[in-house]
């Protein structure tokens, strides 16, 4: 008596949201262990088990997948770039910190992204910030802006965001944690801008 047997499915996994999970688990954990630059498309694939062409289908660039698998409940770079660079240079600090206030300062938001923020701050969340974060979401204000020396420059500006982060978000230290908005954004513009367009040695 013979018997019949379904064959083996071949291909793609299908475009199941598990598919997607797994896409996004493995980025993070190559993106952490390997940095943004050395991660490949291929082996994020590879340890997913899916096709490389998968990948692309659900999240397009490799900076596309990055942003997804930071699971940011908003893209910072549709936040902050149409908002800073608009204006140009003249003004450029101030645009950031407002456009940043406005995300951080809705409590619905707040949640997710601090969750986010405390993941940076574990043992491998440094290559996140420094090969990807960075390059990826600061980096492209800094070439809209049309600024010199952006390699120095945007780093001078996320340590000023990163801190103000933790001191006011993460940590919620006094007065700082409470301060108007707009005391947020005279105190902290200043800085940034002198960061952007003042000599530097």
């Amino acid at each position: 008596m013979s018997s019949t047997r379904t064959p083996a499915p071949r291909g793609r996994r299908p475009g199941a949201p598990d598919t997607r999970a797994a896409i996004l688990a493995a980025a993070r954990h190559r993106f952490a262990e390997q940095g943004f630059a050395r991660a490949s498309i291929r082996s994020i694939a590879a340890e997913a088990g899916v096709d490389p062409a998968l990948v692309h289908h659900y999240f397009g660039t490799k900076d596309e997948l990055f942003v997804a698998a930071l699971e940011l409940p908003v893209d910072p770079r549709r936040v902050l770039l149409p908002a800073i660079a608009e204006g140009g240079l003249d003004g450029a600090a101030e645009r950031l910190v407002r456009a940043f206030l406005s995300v951080w300062d809705e409590p619905e938001i707040r949640v997710r992204l601090v969750a986010v923020f405390r993941g940076v701050l574990d043992a491998d969340g440094e290559r996140l910030v420094r090969e990807g974060f960075l390059p990826v979401v600061l980096g492209p204000v800094g070439e809209a802006l049309g600024i010199d020396r952006p390699e120095l420059r945007m780093p001078l500006v996320a340590s000023q965001m990163l801190g103000l982060i933790m001191l006011r978000y993460v940590v919620a230290v006094e007065p700082l944690a409470s301060l108007p908005p707009d005391d947020v954004v005279a105190i902290y513009a200043p800085t940034l801008q002198r960061y952007l367009t003042a000599d530097l040695p």
